[in-house]
């Protein structure tokens, strides 16, 4: 995410990008007392949220979150883009303001949830996905013809507590997470959510990536972590972008199905948990590849489309210039046309 952004001014200092980069452009870790300083931040917001009553400190963590919207020129630039593609409007238009802010108050909303689970006991957590039919999810795992499940889901609901219910099931779950930035925070996370039956991978760990696949088990990966020129070209909403080449590559190389779940927040506070057919991926041929990237990313349009204020994806989503879009697709139709390499090893963050 080096590239500049659409109406972003050519001379901003690239500094300022860096803020929101994906794992995938960031470099070492942060400093020690920076780190240290998170954790403790990290621990102690954690049982704060655990000892009050969940409905104000969520009213609250979310008037928080819609103020950093509105003090953050480059967060609120780069979300006002991405409502504007999902809504089909001008990105200063007042729908996309008003969905972005709901978006905002329902993350603040999200981070206390995810701050709370660690107090509550894996069957507490796996309840708040209680129509989850587990056994489809088992008979899909099942049907992979050689490999595992791979589990697509985009930042809408609580992809945690849908991993949480999965193990509970019985069934043995991965997920790829980051852990560039505070590699102590994440070690806690991984720590917390192992009692839940559900394994953390850092997204540089190829090896586990694949181990996990090979000895046919089911890995979650996030696929809107934010727009990168060098993944498979797909349309969205529309409009030309790219998401990660991972899990079409992974599924090809192991014989893995895809799997797309959309989560959606109901008014109970549980989360509603449904998909479509799974998608299987024949071969690593580039129009193959581009073939189950497009039909992924048809259905994450689905998930974001059902509760646009629900996405929580805060990060550039498609590209920022006329030149990179005609660029994304001449380069499908490259694909499609099987001329095209599918490029280097996949990132799957």
């Amino acid at each position: 995410m080096t590239e500049s952004r659409q109406g972003a001014p050519a001379t901003k200092p690239a500094g300022l990008d860096r803020r929101l980069e994906a794992p995938h452009r960031r470099g070492a870790s942060s400093p020690r007392i920076v780190e240290r300083l998170a954790v403790l931040g990290y621990r102690t917001t954690s049982w704060l949220l655990a000892s009050l009553p969940p409905r104000p400190a969520a009213a609250i963590i979310g008037r928080l979150s819609q103020l950093s919207y509105l003090a953050w020129p480059t967060k609120r630039r780069w979300s006002n883009r991405n409502f504007g593609h999902v809504l089909g409007l001008p990105p200063d238009h007042p729908r996309v303001r008003e969905a972005a802010m709901g978006a905002y108050m329902g993350y603040g909303r999200y981070l206390v949830e995810l701050m709370r689970l660690p107090s509550r006991p894996p069957a507490e957590i796996a309840g708040l996905a209680p129509d989850l039919d587990a056994e489809d999810v088992r008979r899909v795992w099942q049907a992979a013809p050689g490999g595992g499940l791979i589990i697509t889901v985009a930042h809408v609901g609580n992809n945690e507590a849908v991993a949480a219910a999965i193990a509970h099931h019985g069934m043995p779950i991965s997920v790829v997470a980051d852990d560039s930035s505070f590699p102590e925070i994440f070690e806690i996370l991984r720590r917390q959510r192992e009692g839940w039956g559900v394994k953390i991978i850092a997204w540089r760990n190829l090896r586990e990536i694949f181990g996990v696949l090979r000895r046919q088990e089911i890995l979650g990966l996030l696929v809107d972590w934010g727009y990168r020129s060098d993944g498979i070209p797909v349309r969205l909403f529309g409009e030309w972008t790219a998401l990660p080449a991972g899990p079409a590559t992974l599924a090809a190389k192991t014989g893995s199905l895809m799997l797309h779940v959309s989560i959606r927040r109901q008014a109970d506070g549980t989360f509603h948990v449904s998909w479509s057919d799974p998608i299987e991926v024949t071969s690593a041929d580039p129009a193959e590849l581009q073939r189950a990237t497009q039909a992924m990313a048809d259905r994450l349009a689905a998930t974001i489309a059902a509760a646009p204020d629900q996405w929580y994806s805060f990060k550039p989503i498609w590209p920022s210039s006329p030149e990179e879009t005609a660029d994304l697709e001449r380069r499908a139709a490259a694909m499609q046309s099987g001329l095209a390499d599918p490029g280097p090893a996949p990132e799957f963050a």
